[in-house]
């Protein structure tokens, strides 16, 4: 990219940020997207966050901020894809995303069946590693409910996840 946005305000280059959290923020969105719409989330969350990286002030949490852009992306892409439809005959048995036998579909259709709150404090907390207050500002609520959600969501996990050798 070379833009070097963010420099004059003592910022890191912006590849420098998307290299830092990027894998995180693909994580983060696999969990509240799902699998296969993660990579776009990741894109419209970069292509947004190099807009305005700009005039994000010096000293501020770029992995939150990023987080929080994230969580816009998904419930945008939510609310679009409740009004697409989706005609079909038969139904695939799995989808295209998903690769049979290395154990990580299988990981990502437990965290898709968590109930949509414990889904994103599972994924903001432990996937982006938040602090509850900024998990609770992104999804509503207490930091303490959020961090409820969030143990209730990885038990519900430990009871229904098998790993795979």
């Amino acid at each position: 990219m070379g833009n070097g946005a963010g420099q004059d305000a003592g910022l890191a280059p912006f590849e420098a940020v998307v290299a830092e959290h990027g894998p995180t923020v693909l994580r983060v969105c696999r969990a509240v997207v799902g699998p296969d719409a993660a990579e776009d989330a990741w894109s419209e969350t970069f292509l947004a966050a190099l807009r305005a990286y700009p005039q994000l002030p010096a000293g501020s949490d770029v992995r939150a901020w990023l987080v929080t852009i994230a969580h816009r992306k998904a419930v945008d892409a939510h609310r679009a894809a409740r009004r697409r439809a989706l005609p079909t005959d038969l139904l695939p048995e799995r989808s295209s995303g998903e690769h049979p036998g290395d154990g990580r579909a299988d990981v990502w259709e437990a965290v898709a069946a968590l109930p949509e709150r414990q889904r994103l404090c599972v994924a903001y907390h432990h996937l982006a590693g938040l602090p509850y207050a900024d998990v609770a500002d992104l999804v509503g609520g207490t930091a303490a409910a959020a961090r409820r959600a969030a143990a209730d969501g990885v038990a519900a996990l430990r009871r229904t996840w098998k790993e795979h050798p």
